[in-house]
């Protein structure tokens, strides 16, 4: 038969044609695929394995396609005899098939991909792989792993792996935070904007896994919020991928790595494998990195120079800010363009003291940055203050509003959410114009247990147990009873175990949802343990 072209592609591709040869076999092996699987398999681009089928006869069925197993023959001497090592774990997923199904199973009830976050689901049997490399690699009884962003799962294979770990998840996306409490596997989870922040109780970790956006920023700035969560002694796994075609990307992706000083330890080829994400084979690499002497006060350069444009889709994508003509800068920084609405006429009508975000340079107002305004509470005590929320990052407004008590806070961005219930009890909110917000603070509440859980919202950079500890021993007072420090914490961690360390601000939103049943939990008791 003709194989004239096959031979002609695989000689342009020289050494390379290695990942064209293993795709050419596994069409010769008579099984049949579709065009992804067969690009997830051979972790190879769509565009590559595509002009390897222009090339070859093809008998179909639907979708699904293979080499007629009559003219497998003829291309026996062009095939990889095997693949390429890649797998440094597959030995032990045999002993794991249980843990498989229950991954399996998870993964295909996980919250949908955000387009807009660069989601692209992994597969079940690499989340699988993950856990055990990760412990193959480091003894994990005691060790406390961070995973900064979790839309794959991660956490959750893990302990189910090794239930013997600390692990906990940093995420923008409530909804995969919901998820991964909803399996009760105890796996912490913290919401965070990381162009924000990283939250406080999410420091201090022996290792930190991330499968980031594939662009240059994002991979830097999620790989920079790692190491601020490790120990001096950490690693941080990395999954990223590029196509075989754009070697450039992978450069300057690895620039990013290097001006962070750190140590590449290993890198397993193609261990990551997806569902999607075919314009890269649908794989990943997986990093293991180690921090140097010099990669913490480099960590601290990068991050004050980051921008809030990381991925590849939506308001935030690298595109739309480059053909925005926006500059690279830390969000809310003083004198950073302005995004959005956020002008001097918002302020129509509202005489605010304090500025908080993007804001044009004339304003005479104090300011703060986003990030600042997020990270500590604001020295002065202002009680008009404006916020300008970027697009992308309104995910943020329910913490904007909780990191202050002024008795008025305006709100102005592109696509303002409505304001989550769970804040219902502190504010009341109302239009003041298009893109804008107005946030009343209401007044003090009566009942004790709308005063304790008030006290906790008031308080959002506190530790939000110290806080309920502290109410429900002032209502015990104001009751002619008394309640020890002891007896306050076990009635909070019985009614909510899930509360020690983080504040308000770090808790994703259905904790807070929640938190009105735990408080008024907590009074109840009071009468039964004074």
């Amino acid at each position: 038969m003709e194989r004239d072209g096959v031979e002609r592609l695989l000689t342009a591709a020289g050494a390379d044609s290695r990942r064209l040869r293993h795709a050419l076999a596994l069409l010769c092996e008579g099984h049949w695929w579709t065009l992804a699987e067969l690009v997830r398999q051979s972790a190879t681009s769509r565009r590559t394995v595509e002009s390897l089928l222009r090339e070859v006869v093809l008998e179909r069925d639907g979708e699904r396609f293979r080499v007629p197993l009559v003219d497998t023959p003829a291309y026996q001497d062009l095939l990889a005899v095997a693949a390429p090592p890649e797998d440094p774990v597959a030995h032990l997923l045999p002993h794991y098939a249980h843990v498989l199904d229950r991954l399996t199973a998870l993964v295909a009830k996980a919250p949908r991909a955000r387009h807009v976050l660069d989601h692209v689901s992994a597969t079940p049997e690499t989340v699988l792989r993950r856990a055990l490399l990760v412990g193959t690699r480091f003894w994990l009884p005691g060790a406390r792993l961070l995973c900064v962003g979790d839309h794959d799962l991660t956490s959750l294979a893990v302990k189910l792996v090794h239930p013997e770990t600390d692990v906990t998840v940093v995420d923008v996306d409530e909804r995969v935070l919901a998820y991964i409490d909803e399996q009760r596997l105890g796996v912490r989870t913290r919401w965070a904007d990381l162009r924000l922040g990283l939250p406080a109780s999410a420091r201090d970790h022996d290792l930190a896994l991330t499968d980031p956006p594939y662009t240059p920023e994002g991979v830097g700035l999620f790989v920079a919020r790692a190491v601020e969560g490790l120990k001096d002694e950490g690693r941080v796994l990395l999954a990223y991928g590029a196509s075989e075609r754009t070697p450039m990307l992978a450069f300057k992706v690895q620039q990013e790595l290097s001006e962070l000083n750190l140590v590449y330890e290993a890198i397993y080829p193609d261990f990551n494998r997806y569902f999607g994400a075919e314009a890269i084979g649908s794989a990943a690499d997986l990093y293991l990195l180690r921090p140097t002497t010099k990669t913490r006060p480099a960590v601290q350069s990068r991050l004050t120079r980051h921008t809030t444009a990381i991925y590849t889709h939506g308001p935030q994508s690298i595109e739309s800010s480059s053909s925005a003509g926006q500059k690279a800068a830390a969000p809310g920084a003083e004198g950073s363009p302005v995004t959005g609405p956020a002008t001097e006429d918002a302020l129509a009508g509202f005489e605010a003291d304090l500025l908080v975000g993007d804001w044009p340079k004339d304003l005479p107002q104090p300011r703060v940055r986003l990030s600042t305004w997020l990270a500590k509470p604001y020295a002065a005590a202002p009680q008009r203050v404006a916020v300008a929320v970027p697009p992308g990052l309104e995910a943020a407004l329910p913490r904007l509003l909780l990191a202050t008590r002024a008795t008025h806070v305006r709100l102005v961005g592109t696509s303002l959410p409505p304001l989550p219930k769970a804040l219902s009890p502190v504010y009341e909110v109302s239009e003041a114009g298009e893109n804008i917000l107005d946030a009343v603070r209401l007044p003090q509440p009566e009942g004790d247990a709308d005063t304790v859980l008030r006290r906790i919202l008031d308080h959002g950079h506190a530790k939000l147990a110290n806080t309920w500890r502290e109410a429900l021993i002032a209502v015990a007072a104001a009751q002619g009873s008394s309640l020890t420090k002891n007896e306050a914490r076990a009635l909070i961690r019985e009614a909510a175990d899930w509360s020690d360390d983080l504040t308000p601000l770090d808790a994703p939103i259905h904790r807070l949802s929640s938190l009105h049943e735990a408080v008024t939990r907590t009074v109840t008791a009071l009468t039964t343990t004074t």
